[in-house]
């Protein structure tokens, strides 16, 4: 697949492998690991470890889906890019609006809990004007951090990383002595309580896996590091959802009840220091979520820039920095904008369902991607096995979770469309 870009030259190709993975594991795995066990396991008890697991295998069709996708470009924009090239720039642009609202909304949500969590630790920052200060130092902070370079913006993810890991890892240490045989294969089944919401909520565990195509414009091997780092990564996530879950029920004797958390269980593990431990690691963790989106979201803009589909403005380079500023400069005082007035909670509703829209879209694309493509993508690309299963399986999959959203979700989903569609048309027939 030839590259068609404006600027994607201009880029610095700074992002390896490692780059790659931290990105993906920063966007998979934020707020939702020390929120997801409790919830689980107080649908479905000692099945909750190996739920993860088979929705790991399942969300693993779509990764490779866009693992194969991704091995077929060298640009910037992931999603955007497959759809403009499949089905022409409508809904080229369609996904990546869609796809930067619910990133960008998320990253207004994530920042007021990261706050909210320093508020416990600090109650000063936790009220005005500490919480609004606190929001404009993380807003500010990330924005310079991913202006002036983006070996920065992966150091960055990277410090989140450790400081996340870490915690975690020794967490599962301390918990794996408790772990028995009746807890990893227990004599009676529990039955799992709404199977749909539960599946629903064992899908966040995994989305955000293709901010890591958003960048591949700045990856340095794009279409061999990319499809390794989404499988091994979304692989090597639910270990980690399993392992934390296992212990956390086997720690825990009410654990199914879901009303425990993992600071409980950092509690129960080392007292007092325990609970403050993981505390601090998950305001790492959602730190590291937001560093991950604030590298990754405005290369959708830039992308869209890239196919005259937003004006030239957010497609320019710095310069010196080499870096897409105006997007990045455009993400930091939206998002912070948004966290400051919580106006975007009523976006929150729609988030999930806008990711699997674009998720649909981008199997859809595959099949004509592939009968496109040149003989020089064709040599290099991540071809699948089994012809078109996989993606077929991933197509069921995502329609399947799309069918439990509320209506609520659709209206909201639809109300963004169509003024991202009127967006759309004043930049097509102006002169960009």
């Amino acid at each position: 697949m030839q590259d068609k870009s404006i600027a994607g030259a201009g880029l610095v190709r700074g992002i390896g492998l490692v780059g790659a993975a931290l990105i993906v594991l920063n966007s998979v795995v934020g707020a939702g690991i020390f929120a997801l066990p409790a919830a689980i396991a107080g649908r479905a008890g000692v099945l909750s470890p190996w739920l993860f697991l088979l929705c790991g295998l399942l969300v693993i069709t779509i990764v490779l889906t866009y693992s194969e996708l991704a091995s077929y470009f060298r640009d910037s924009g992931g999603p955007v890019l497959y759809t403009t090239a499949a089905f022409g720039p409508l809904t080229g642009f369609s996904t990546g609006w869609i796809l930067f609202l619910s990133r960008m909304t998320a990253f207004a949500a994530n920042t007021n809990v990261l706050v909210t969590y320093l508020g416990s630790a600090w109650p000063s920052l936790g009220e005005e004007p500490g919480r609004s200060i606190s929001i404009l130092a993380v807003g500010t902070g990330l924005t310079v951090a991913n202006y002036v370079g983006v070996r920065d913006g992966v150091r960055t993810v990277g410090l989140f990383t450790f400081f996340k890991l870490m915690p975690l890892l020794l967490l599962i240490l301390l918990g794996l002595p408790y772990v028995s045989s009746d807890v990893l294969f227990p004599a009676a089944l529990p039955k799992i309580q709404d199977l749909g919401g539960t599946t629903l909520l064992l899908i966040y565990a995994f989305v955000g896996f293709e901010a890591a195509t958003i960048i591949a414009g700045e990856a340095s091997r794009p279409r061999r590091d990319l499809p390794r780092a989404l499988v091994g990564t979304v692989a090597a996530t639910g270990l980690l959802y399993f392992l934390i879950v296992v212990v956390y029920i086997a720690v825990l004797p009410a654990a199914g009840a879901g009303e425990l958390t993992l600071v409980d269980l950092g509690r129960e593990l080392a007292g007092p220091v325990g609970a403050i431990v993981i505390t601090a690691t998950a305001v790492f963790s959602i730190g590291g979520n937001l560093a991950s989106n604030m590298l990754t979201v405005p290369r959708l803009t830039f992308a869209l820039a890239e196919q005259r589909l937003l004006p030239g403005w957010f497609g320019h380079v710095h310069e010196r920095f080499r870096t897409p500023g105006n997007s990045i400069l455009f993400l930091g005082v939206l998002s912070t904008g948004f966290a400051l007035s919580g106006s975007f909670l009523w976006l929150a509703a729609a988030s999930a369902l806008t990711r699997l829209i674009v998720y649909v879209l981008c199997i859809l694309a595959l099949p004509v991607i592939r009968r496109r493509a040149d003989a020089e993508a064709r040599q290099h690309a991540f071809r699948l096995k089994g012809g078109y299963v996989i993606p077929a399986i991933a197509l069921v999959l995502s329609v399947w979770i799309g069918t439990h959203s509320t209506l609520y979700s659709w209206q909201v989903t639809g109300a963004l469309l169509v003024a991202g569609l009127l967006l759309y048309a004043l930049a097509r027939f102006r002169p960009l």
